[in-house]
């Protein structure tokens, strides 16, 4: 294999890596920017606990099919997303509510700057809403607007132990966000999306946090803030009040003070693609950069997952974690492998790529349990950008519903399917609603894992 190394950094490769992601590279974009689009305020998307920015991927599609020039967006990378367990005690790789509020304002500070606007819009999804009041509160009156999607606003519970919990209601850190009359600072314009019932973190019973048959003291209410506009989006999942078409057209309308033109993704005749290599140390999800990291990319087939050609790309990423950028055909579907230390070399198979995107960010898969090596080959489904809801989808893995999704209310992104001896090597098709991808099974004693990565 003829590995190149790469040293440095693209686009706009002077501002902070860990604090958010700035660096668009200038592409020609199916729509021109238009007047509307230009005086739109900058836009900084804001990721919840545990994720990373690749979630709002869809969302810059959006943008950018009305007409909104990438870089006048940028999507931020907390460096430890991951909240603590008492936001007053030192965690390993974990955040407190302080760590957050001060990188959104690195992150806000860089995206200014890059784009000489005075003030910037907010759009946040879960825990990112809290880091957004936090900053707002504590003095960002350079913030014009704030959409907050999915925020657990009020708690995922109310209770009377757990004060240092920042998702405890009654908790130190909501109390002093949610004191006085208004719950909104002036200045800023707030919007809260929420779901309609189906938002695992806003439900009257614990079950969905360990504590079945416990009541939370929280409402599907729970996300609406006084003083705010506050709109019910119908039955989306927790993530979907943030990541969905119908989340897009109310944040696009908000900031834009008009509707979009189009809810659907139009395609650039280049793609081109980059992104961050993570890891997971002690098996707890960081955007920390891995250095020695390899990634590959193939073009497969969409029927069989199957390699057509040699590989398109290949690199071995440098101390900064950083791969790309890759050319991509925006017809191909393609498969992504990566291979990191201290993990099982993952095999990602994805849908085309119509657009170009610098946080394609990877993490390879947790390392392999005693359930996964006693099988010939482990195939994972995963959604990054919602849940999967039965009987509200389509969720089919190798021609089966999965067993270990949870009816009901949506509370699982990932399903895995374990295959007994012999099957290693055939296809395996994924399917939930109108997409579908396949995949190549791999060999577990290779240490190897495939997973199907979906768009929608």
């Amino acid at each position: 294999m003829n590995l190149t190394r790469r040293t440095m950094l693209q686009g706009l490769g002077t501002l902070p890596l860990l604090s958010a992601d700035l660096r668009h590279v200038a592409l020609a974009q199916a729509v021109p920017a238009t007047n509307a689009a230009q005086e739109m305020p900058p836009i900084l998307f804001v990721h919840g606990n545990g994720d990373h920015a690749a979630l709002w991927m869809t969302t810059l599609w959006r943008m950018e099919s009305n007409g909104v020039p990438r870089t006048r967006m940028a999507a931020i990378n907390f460096t430890d997303p991951l909240a603590r367990n008492d936001d007053t005690v030192a965690q390993a790789n974990h955040s407190s509510t302080e760590d957050q509020r001060r990188e959104l304002g690195e992150a806000v500070a860089a995206l200014r700057k890059a784009t000489g606007a005075a003030r910037v819009a907010l759009v946040g999804n879960s825990r990112g809403g809290n880091s957004i009041r936090s900053y707002i509160r504590d003095g960002g009156n350079d913030i014009s607007h704030a959409v907050l999607c999915g925020t657990p606003n009020h708690g995922v519970f109310n209770a009377d132990d757990q004060l240092g919990n920042e998702f405890n209601g009654r908790g130190t850190f909501l109390k002093g966000l949610n004191s006085g009359d208004s719950e909104v600072t002036p200045g800023t314009d707030f919007l809260t999306l929420r779901s309609d019932g189906l938002d695992k973190y806003a439900q009257a019973d614990g079950r969905f946090i360990g504590k079945p048959g416990v009541p939370t003291g929280v409402t599907a209410e729970g996300p609406e803030l006084k003083g705010a506009t506050n709109l019910v989006l119908g039955s989306v999942d927790h993530r979907e009040t943030a990541y969905s078409p119908r989340a897009f057209r109310e944040i696009y309308k908000f900031i834009a003070g008009h509707e979009p033109e189009r809810i659907a993704i139009l395609s650039e005749p280049k793609v081109r693609l980059s992104g961050l290599v993570t890891g997971t140390p002690g098996g707890v999800p960081t955007n920390r950069p891995v250095d020695g990291a390899k990634v590959e990319i193939f073009r497969v087939s969409p029927d069989t997952g199957e390699r057509q050609g040699e590989a398109l790309y290949r690199v071995e990423t440098a101390a900064d974690g950083r791969w790309g950028p890759a050319e991509v055909d925006p017809s191909a579907y393609i498969e992504i492998v990566l291979t990191s230390q201290d993990a099982p070399i993952t095999h990602f198979y994805r849908s085309p790529f119509p657009r170009s995107s610098d946080i394609v960010h990877l993490r390879a898969a947790k390392p392999l349990t005693a359930a996964d090596t006693g099988a010939s080959a482990v195939v994972m489904m995963t959604r990054p950008r919602g849940y999967f809801g039965l009987p509200r989808d389509i969720v089919l893995l190798d021609g089966k519903e999965p067993t270990d999704v949870q009816k009901g209310v949506p509370t699982d992104s990932a399903t895995t399917l374990r295959l007994p001896a012999g099957e290693a090597g055939r296809s395996v098709v994924g399917l939930f609603n109108q997409e579908r991808i396949a995949a190549r099974l791999w060999p577990v004693s290779e240490g190897r894992i495939a997973v199907i990565e979906l768009t929608t």
